[in-house]
């Protein structure tokens, strides 16, 4: 019988054309361990694509090797088949002109006649072969990706690879560890137990990419000996550390150190700053030029700076222009970011305001000014604190 690696390679091999793919977060180790498993494929001589839904805030990991490749949508992913039945009659000449709503074909027979009996048509098969999803927990996380072609992941067999606990387990073959930090990680021990030889400096840059993204460049608790021994022999392979490094870390732009001083002017916590939480208003964003995708960045310097905070609540005003009865006026809404550690579902934490996002990183939105806002986000989240085991 054959091991879970080996059925893994095994489906590669007889795959022709395979689709990459991963969650429409874009968060680093996604992002590094897909960009490593195209350049694997490729170097396996294999047809692949990559695509996930665009989403601007993954132009941070620009500078990975392979990111030019990633396509936002699929491109022909399933033939339409027209088919005539030949038997009464062949075909001498074919010809088509495009009219506004119409596409017309015109069939001369070589003898006797077709009617609309002849014609029947139906879908071709897919494009792909294979799906390979990578650091993705269940297949909605993929968003549009998935949404506008649901069929195609329930036709073609997928591999997926993940390492939260969270994984539901959607592929055919599913290589889910819960105890690395990292998918990157599971991928790294997955291709050197079947070749080392296909990790080259810029796949082992992608690993590494994953791995130091996932901790903050090694500052959180979740570090294991196994990722640390994964990330050394990374580097001794090629993988270049401080190019990782300095585009992660050391290359916030001049607005974003802005915005961070003022965070942290009114940084407040409670439980020991277990809980953290700042406010930022809208003349904050206006007068940093930032914008409210900055926020992210914000949230990994306060992950890195303080390792004692579990949950972590960022509150803050967006101003939006609206037009009614066509004067335009301006709009503000309070939004907050809330982002927890492993242990802590973000998303049971703000149920009470509808979340969207992931276990790990959610979005509200409230309808109060901000200072309520505030109140009654931090008494919450508090009180639930207070009621867990940390």
């Amino acid at each position: 019988m054959l091991s879970l690696d080996q059925q893994i390679f095994e489906q590669i091999k007889k795959a022709n054309n395979i689709v990459i793919t991963f969650s429409k977060t874009w968060n680093g180790d996604a992002v590094a361990s897909a960009l490593a498993m195209y350049l694997i494929l490729k170097k396996m001589e294999k047809n692949v694509d990559i695509v996930a839904e665009q989403f601007d805030h993954g132009k941070t990991f620009r500078f990975l090797p392979g990111f030019g490749k990633i396509c936002n949508s699929f491109d022909n992913l399933r033939k339409f088949v027209i088919s005539l039945n030949t038997t009464n009659a062949k075909v001498e000449k074919i010809k088509y002109h495009a009219e506004t709503d119409s596409l017309n074909f015109i069939i001369s027979p070589k003898d006797g006649f077709f009617t609309k009996d002849d014609i029947t048509t139906h879908a071709g098969s897919f494009k792909y072969d294979l799906i390979i999803t990578l650091d993705t927990p269940d297949l909605e996380s993929l968003g549009v990706i998935y949404d506008n072609d649901t069929e195609f992941f329930y036709q073609v067999p997928i591999i997926n690879i993940d390492h939260h606990s969270e994984n539901e387990e959607y592929g055919q073959i599913n290589n889910v560890q819960i105890t690395a930090i990292a998918t990157s990680e599971i991928l790294f021990n997955l291709v050197s137990e079947y070749s080392r030889d296909l990790i080259d400096e810029d796949i082992a840059t992608c690993l590494l990419a994953g791995i130091i993204s996932k901790t903050k460049s090694f500052k959180t608790q979740n570090i294991t000996p196994n990722s640390l021994s994964a990330s050394a022999q990374l580097i001794s392979m090629g993988a270049r550390r401080e190019e990782i490094v300095n585009n992660l870390y050391r290359s916030r732009p001049l607005n974003v150190l802005k915005l961070w001083g003022r965070v942290l002017a009114r940084l407040t916590g409670d439980l020991d700053n277990t809980l953290i939480w700042s406010v930022l208003t809208s003349a904050d964003f206006t007068k940093t030029g930032s914008e409210e995708e900055d926020l992210n960045e914000v949230i990994d310097e306060l992950i890195i700076n303080i390792p004692q905070a579990k949950v972590i609540v960022l509150i803050y005003e967006t101003t939006e222009k609206k037009l009614d009865n066509n004067q335009e006026s301006e709009e503000t809404t309070t939004k907050a970011l809330v982002y927890s550690i492993r242990n802590i579902n973000s998303l049971l934490l703000t149920r009470q305001w509808h979340p969207v996002g992931t276990k790990s990183l959610t979005k509200i939105t409230l309808n109060k000014n901000i200072f309520d806002a505030e109140k009654e986000i931090s008494e919450s989240i508090k009180s639930q604190l207070s009621q867990m085991s940390l």
